[in-house]
């Protein structure tokens, strides 16, 4: 029996809450709505880490950070870390990856936003065992990429939104497979919803920052609040164009006659508080920057939604398991999260931390063992109330403590 086909579609920043299933009147996602509507919707998905290279590495390796090798957030990824890409190509899978991987040797002075970034060569060592690799190590060009590798010795700029320019690539990929006999796995890694939000989004306008409608945890009539809404306004564009560029991927892929065949993952490394707890960005262990969308649209899958406690860590255990024609499930009832260093960047998070999260609690301790948060997030989803210090809940925080 034929193995099926997998495709991974991995987006940048892309917080769980902000889709239109999970009910953000913001959001404008018809694609990925019809997939959660029809397929698996792991409604409590989490990153083990909320910050890039971290978490792409996890989610290659199947290993976290920093038993991965990513320690520091311009580690590379060993060249010796077997990664899901090696372990289907032992198994007869065609492997290709397109967008992008912030896992190559960066140097901490450069620019990280801009051409240089984006032009920057990823040697063929160090593409993670693909078979095929086209994309850039990052730079931020929401508009014209950037793309060099097996087939691009330099890099070349492809005019078209990135979103766009990847999966009409990766379409032409999986095409082209007709004639080769081998089930394949594709990674199409996309940078969008990631800033600079206020770079064009393929013609979908911005939303009016005024008629947003902000989460209760992010400050009213202040610098954060006007911010949020200044920011959120370009980020639910790129929402919108990200789904409609996944939407014809997927369309493609019907149209190849591969709709009853492949197991399509999407999915983001990590989200973006946009001031929720008055904070920004990702390396925060609150549920914006935490907790991912992770919808599985799977041959032998019926819908459902699952509240198990899934990380991007089971992505590689989950697509090994298909490569079998075996289906995949859950098993353990916490997903473990963490920041193994500082990223001083601006906004990034301040501090070290590791925690554990179930989809009805979440316990963080700083790098000195101590506790910072405690959430209930049955009683209080929107984390309200730090619950580090109330009474009646030390025993239950050292129990749960000792368990990390």
């Amino acid at each position: 029996m034929t193995p099926w086909n997998i495709l991974w579609v991995v987006t940048t920043q892309w917080r769980a809450q902000a889709c239109g299933y999970a009910g953000d009147p913001n959001a404008r996602t018809p694609v990925l709505d019809a997939v959660a509507a029809t397929g698996l919707n792991y409604a409590q998905a989490v990153t083990p880490h909320p910050f890039g290279p971290f978490a792409r590495a996890a989610l290659l390796t199947g290993r976290p950070s920093p038993a991965n090798g990513v320690v520091d957030y311009f580690d590379p990824l060993p060249a010796d870390q077997r990664t899901v890409a090696a372990m289907l190509g032992e198994r007869g899978y065609a492997t290709a990856f397109f967008g992008k991987w912030h896992l190559g040797r960066r140097e901490p002075g450069a620019p990280l936003v801009g051409p240089a970034h984006a032009r920057q060569i990823v040697p063929p060592d160090r593409r993670g065992g693909f078979d095929f690799w086209e994309g850039f190590e990052g730079g931020f060009q929401l508009n014209d990429p950037w793309l060099h590798g097996t087939r691009l010795a330099q890099p070349v700029q492809v005019p078209g939104y990135q979103a766009d320019v990847l999966a009409g690539r990766a379409s032409a990929w999986c095409a082209e497979r007709g004639a080769d006999r081998r089930p394949w796995f594709c990674v199409v890694s996309l940078e969008p919803p990631h800033p600079p939000y206020a770079a064009s989004a393929a013609g979908i306008a911005p939303r009016a920052a005024a008629e947003l409608v902000l989460p209760p945890g992010v400050p009213r009539r202040g610098l954060a609040e006007e911010r949020a809404r200044r920011e959120l306004a370009g980020y639910y564009a790129h929402i919108e164009a990200t789904d409609r560029s996944i939407g014809a991927l997927l369309d493609g892929l019907r149209r190849q006659g591969r709709g009853t065949d492949t197991a399509v993952v999407i999915t983001s490394v990590h989200g973006d508080q946009h001031g929720a707890h008055g904070v920004f960005r990702k390396g925060w262990p609150y549920e914006e920057s935490v907790r991912v969308p992770l919808l599985i649209s799977h041959p032998a899958e019926l819908a459902r939604r699952s509240d198990a406690p899934v990380s991007l860590l089971d992505l590689v255990p989950m697509t090994l398991a298909w490569s079998e024609r075996r289906r995949w499930t859950e098993s353990r009832d916490r997903a473990l999260i963490s920041m193994p260093s500082i990223v001083r960047l601006r906004d990034q998070c301040d501090r070290r931390w590791h925690g554990v999260r179930t989809p009805a609690r979440k316990l963080v301790l700083n790098e000195d063992g101590s506790p910072w948060l405690y959430f209930d997030l049955e009683r209080d989803p929107g984390e309200q109330h730090n619950l580090v210090g109330a009474a009646g809940r030390a025993a239950e925080i050292a129990a749960w403590a000792a368990t990390l």
